[in-house]
């Protein structure tokens, strides 16, 4: 297994509760020595898809014990109000925040308590040999260099996976990348007195501002962690502010309830890299009986529908099931896990950039929020015909590609109605004036 983040540890769960011996190679140093990743990733939103998938592997309580449920959205204006959007259409449906190096650390300590599951830290993976599924490492402290071949090669290593772009090499492999023009970058609000939580506890706070913005999420010790998505370029963009007092002039004048919390804002803002958003399609997933790619490897989204992990978490579940049924023939379980995750990845890719529009630009729009109490009124009608696209993504397991056409389906016949709807009152009202 080359990588051992989310997606790669999971599977190793999978893998060594079926039985197999898994070696994972992670790039990474072990967590638990210490140390920080802060402001190199965005805090996870764990809904339905990642929690089955954890259930399946027996590590959702330990995971959710570090989570904090949020209920909705908390939007802020530039004012200061606030205006609470509950996410479900049923009382209890939340989705999880969590720390994705503390939820990391669950699942590694998950694999590492089975008998045939070995992590190794440290590990860089240099070069991969696709014919023989072996891989050389190097030791990122010492530098040392190791060869280490075995039946089967999982590449788990991320959007700028080396497995897959030595697969890039093979003939009719199709890969694309595509960025947005806007990044990211992490801050932080501390906690407050004795682990006190210094906004709404069990919501995702979006600041939207149109055509950028900024969200937190809060973690279980009471701080939320910040992430601006601003454009790279141009006067709301990243390369705007190159000094303190820029800094803290900008939030003054567009996140001033923000500035209040955040002591460290500078500094923070300096310290942390600024990031790039990335979408990675690419086919095939996978080489004959040998190699397979799982996660952010064949399908890098970005962050703004909350299903990065989610997405890769039931990887894990659909690949284990198909190696389950064929276990003398992986070439076939490979192509059928394939076949069965490729359409809804893709489709997973175009929702999750239709919903940074939403957020950014429409969140707080009276438009957006009759759109939302219409969609939850016809669920609340007719519950068995109509899903909110948002509830078929984050509270089902309905395949992604099948949630984004029934959605388009129905708002086709939700607009039919509407029109109807309009012409019989304008034909009523004609009636009533000449009658």
């Amino acid at each position: 297994m080359v990588g051992g983040g989310l997606g790669g540890a999971l599977m190793a769960v999978d893998l060594g509760k079926a039985g197999y011996e898994v070696e994972v190679y992670e790039r990474r140093q072990d967590p638990r020595r210490g140390g920080s990743s802060a402001g190199r990733s965005i805090n996870l939103a764990i809904s339905t898809r990642g929690i089955q998938a954890m259930e399946r592997a027996g590590v959702a309580r330990e995971a959710l014990a570090v989570a904090v449920p949020m209920e909705g959205r908390m939007i802020h204006s530039r004012e200061g109000r606030l205006a609470f959007q509950p996410y479900g259409t049923e009382a209890g449906q939340a989705i999880h925040s969590v720390s994705r190096g503390d939820l990391n650390q669950v699942l590694i300590e998950s694999a590492e308590r089975l008998p045939g599951v070995r992590v190794h830290f440290g590990r860089r993976c240099t070069a991969v040999d696709l014919d023989t599924a072996a891989a050389r490492f190097e030791d990122v402290e010492t530098e040392e260099s190791l060869e280490v071949r075995a039946d089967v090669l999982v590449g788990a290593d991320g959007a700028y996976s080396v497995v897959r772009s030595q697969m890039q090499k093979l003939d009719r492999f199709e890969y694309s990348q595509s960025y947005l023009s806007h990044g990211y970058k992490e801050l932080h609000i501390p906690a407050g007195p004795r682990g006190s939580f210094l906004m709404e506890k069990n919501a995702l706070h979006i600041w939207p501002r149109g055509g950028f913005m900024m969200i937190a999420l809060p973690n279980h010790d009471g701080s939320f962690t910040c992430t601006c998505f601003w454009p790279h370029e141009g006067p709301h963009g990243f390369s705007a502010l190159r000094s303190p007092d820029d800094v803290i002039q900008y939030f003054g004048t567009m996140f001033p309830d923000a500035l209040s919390l955040m002591p460290t804002l500078a500094e923070d803002y300096f310290r942390n890299p600024t990031s790039s958003l990335v979408t990675v399609r690419c086919s095939p997933w996978r080489l004959h009986d040998r190699v397979v790619l799982l996660g952010d490897a064949c399908h890098a989204v970005v962050p703004f529908y909350g299903q990065g992990a989610n997405a890769a978490f039931e990887d894990c579940t659909v690949l284990s099931e198909c190696i389950g049924e064929s276990p003398s023939d992986l070439g076939r379980a490979f192509a059928r896990y394939e076949a069965l995750r490729k359409e809804n990845t893709d489709a997973l890719a175009d929702l999750a950039v239709e919903n940074f529009l939403e957020m950014r630009d429409r969140t707080a729009s009276r438009t957006f929020l009759l759109k939302k109490k219409l969609e939850k009124g016809l669920h609340r009608l007719l519950p068995f015909w109509f899903l909110p696209l948002y509830s078929m993504v984050t509270f089902s397991t309905l395949p992604y590609a099948r949630a984004r056409k029934r959605a388009k389906h129905q708002e086709r016949w939700v607009k039919a109605c509407a029109g109807a709807a309009a012409g019989l009152a304008i034909l009523l009202a004609l009636v009533w004036a000449f009658a």
